[in-house]
């Protein structure tokens, strides 16, 4: 097949950058392509890993393959129908008017399962439907909720159709829980980028920068993490203080878990240990601070390159990893500080 069109995506004020490598990732949206998806596939991961990249990019690629697209991502406010059929576009369109902020943009979460409907009606044969970064205003129930209307959207459609695909991808760990619990949908994870890719994507940036060396061991891969670094003009201290306050890792917090908190900062994996405290593992889930429970590193499971088996120089076990080493410096400076 011949290659896709690369989007150009905003990387920082003034400075965009076409999608960078991910090619394992773009056969898998692919196949989903070619078979449909008879479960939606929720996909977790990092924050700033590159999910958002990923689905935009898979836009393109269903586009390509003539499929009518439906893409939702409140976060960035995007709302993007792509189904031929004007009323439906237009009355989407009207919607949006009457909303300001995400919050409420997240309401309409709903609506993309109408929309989906309605182009199925309207006899459109082949049909993606992508909702990024929805659940973190939804809660783990409405996600879970909404999850199911897509797997009956898949199984009990209003007309006859080829193909349908389904991805929903977020960074909340709490709602993979609810959403797994019930079996409605396949869940993947993704990680940060490989080291290849990620120096693909250094190289990107102009002007003076760190090392690469330098650079990886800090972003451990994550594109977020690598922006961070270059508008705080490649300072790490200021990206790790704005990290503390955004993940509220105050004095209390620090004090309250400190022997189990020094200990995982050595070894993730010690939060895996049968006597690691429930209480932290969800609030350091919840902080976005960790992923926790990962996958085997077969393909299977993942979207992409699955990470290694383990990294402690990345901060990367097992079981349990930290998002990037960003995050756990800013729990190891913590401990010493407080």
């Amino acid at each position: 097949m011949a290659s896709v069109k690369r989007v150009k995506l905003p990387f920082a004020s003034g400075l965009t950058i076409e999608f960078t490598d991910r090619e394992r990732a773009l056969d898998q949206v692919r196949e989903f392509a070619e078979k449909g998806t008879p479960y939606p596939v929720v996909v977790y991961g990092p924050e700033g890993c590159g999910k958002t990249a990923w689905l935009l990019q898979a836009v393109e690629v269903f586009r390509e393959l003539g499929f009518s697209v439906v893409y939702f991502n409140p976060l960035r406010r995007s709302f993007l129908i792509e189904v031929g059929v004007r009323s439906v576009e237009e009355r989407v369109r009207e919607i949006l008017k009457q909303f300001l902020s995400e919050h409420e943009l997240a309401k309409l979460v709903w609506i993309v399962i109408d929309i989906a409907r309605d182009a199925i009606r309207f006899g459109r044969r082949r049909l993606a439907v992508i909702v990024d970064d929805a659940f973190q205003f939804t809660g783990a129930y409405s996600a879970t909720l909404f999850v199911k209307g897509l797997l009956e959207l898949i199984e009990h459609p209003v007309e006859e159709y080829e193909r349908i695909v389904a991805i929903a991808a977020t960074s909340e760990g709490l709602s993979r829980r609810e959403i797994g619990r019930h079996r409605w949908a396949n869940t993947m994870s993704m990680w940060n980028m490989s080291r290849s890719g990620f120096e693909e994507l250094y190289e990107r940036i102009p002007g003076e920068k760190p090392p690469f060396e330098d650079v990886w061991r800090l972003a451990g891969g994550n594109p977020d993490a690598l922006r961070r670094l270059y508008q705080a003009k490649w300072d790490a201290e200021v990206v790790i203080d704005r990290l503390l306050r955004e993940r509220e890792i105050t004095p209390s917090f620090i004090n309250a878990w400190r022997s189990w908190l020094e200990k995982a900062v050595e070894d993730p994996d010690a939060l895996w240990n049968p006597g690691a405290p429930r209480e932290l593992v969800n609030e350091l889930i919840a902080k976005n601070l960790v992923v926790y429970n990962m996958y085997e590193r077969r393909g299977v499971f993942w979207v992409d390159e699955p990470p290694p088996e383990k990294d402690p120089e990345l901060g990367v076990g097992r079981y349990v990893a930290w998002q990037t080493p960003l995050h756990r410096e800013a729990v190891r400076r913590s401990l010493k500080e407080f």
